[in-house]
């Protein structure tokens, strides 16, 4: 699984003839891409919408030229870190927005944006009926964030290293600050990265606001190591990956569907009653310069094509539920039937004071 502010960074890549890339000018590496096709509606109107999204963009190239050459707009991508790290960016840059759309908000950052002035009220047409489940509530984002795409945060285990190394695998909260489990396992921090952020939250929808801090002690104790985002939990230190030598990771349910053997079965599966749900979002920015583009493109992302791309291209499940999932992750990405849920209005309540309490905890 490579999403939430952290999936692996993948390149916007071209799209043959019908395409062409060129780096920003901006400190993420941000790339544009453009297609031909008739020209935005309105005389004058402008033919760029600028996306502003994490790190982890990566579409499928066919898709896009496809919404370039329907709606005639070029999309101009600026990448701004992981999730939590894009939230704060377009607040402190409300009253100079860094592009028309954001993509990729995330249920655990959605009231930062939501609150702070930062979106103009959109509901994209043709969504489809099943997105409505996935909605913020009132005063969190409703009306400003359009739900595209949904995975849960999940504690995923290495099977492979555990049955080469004879050792029973954890299964559950508890078991991982046991003493068998010290220093096997990695997490993107919870102030740094959306997923770290979900799984502290599956933390303290699990122990109470009264029992994580205990437990993230132990966690520590245990020898958890965190990382500043998803990729470099995932890819560098976590071995299910290939390459690093802690077979405990923070990622996602869909996780399993990408490191699938020859024989077909995974080598890795998720913890599932240790996940967090998370959904993206995409919302207009207050200010935009193409604000009918950046309707254009929500309005696309809720469409048939887009969100039936996004399992193979965004490792992630669509909001349009009928959508048929690809045969791998039918047969390995198993999703969480109650996934620890914490409320938007509670997280907004709390974040300044909960992150305040784990930083404390963890710099220890």
């Amino acid at each position: 699984m490579m999403s939430r502010g952290g999936r692996a960074v993948l390149a916007l890549a071209c799209v043959g003839a019908l395409a062409a890339c060129s780096v920003d000018n901006n400190s993420s590496g941000s790339k544009s891409s453009s297609a031909g096709g008739s020209g935005a509606s309105g005389s004058g109107a402008s033919k760029t919408v600028t996306l502003v999204t994490h790190e982890s963009w990566a579409p499928d190239k066919n898709v896009m030229a496809e919404f370039t050459k329907q709606t005639g707009y070029t999309v101009k991508v600026v990448k701004s870190g992981d999730a939590g790290e894009l939230a704060n960016k377009l607040v402190l840059s409300k009253n100079n927005p860094l592009g028309d759309v954001v993509f990729g908000i995330d249920n655990t950052f959605a009231s930062r944006v939501a609150t702070n002035d930062v979106l103009e009220p959109y509901s994209p047409k043709g969504a489809p009926a099943s997105a409505s489940k996935y909605e913020l509530p009132d005063g969190q984002g409703k009306g400003q964030l359009a739900p595209i795409d949904t995975a849960s945060v999940c504690v995923n285990v290495d099977d492979a290293w555990f049955t080469k190394n004879h050792k029973t695998k954890p299964a559950s909260f508890d078991d991982l600050v046991k003493p068998e489990y010290k220093n096997l396992m990695v997490a993107p921090g919870a102030s740094s990265s959306s997923p770290g952020m979900a799984f502290f939250l599956a933390t303290v929808g699990h122990y109470g606001q009264d029992g994580w801090e205990a437990y993230w002690k132990k966690l520590m104790a245990n020898g958890l190591k965190l990382t500043s985002g998803w990729s470099d939990a995932y890819e560098v230190d976590f071995s299910g990956s290939g390459k690093g030598k802690r077979p405990i990771v923070v990622s996602y349910d869909s996780s399993p569907a990408f490191t699938v053997d020859k024989a077909g079965t995974s080598t890795t599966s998720a913890l599932l009653d240790t996940c967090f749900r998370s959904t993206e979002y995409a919302g207009v920015l207050k200010g935009a310069k193409n604000p009918d583009g950046a309707k254009a493109l929500i309005d696309f992302m809720n469409g048939a094509s887009f969100q039936k791309s996004l399992p193979d291209s965004m490792y992630v499940f669509p909001v349009d539920s009928n959508v048929e999932l690809p045969k791998a992750w039918a047969a390995n990405a198993k999703q969480p039937t109650k996934p620890i849920e914490v409320s938007p209005a509670d997280i907004d309540k709390n974040r300044s004071e909960w992150l305040t309490k784990w930083k404390d905890v963890t710099s220890k």
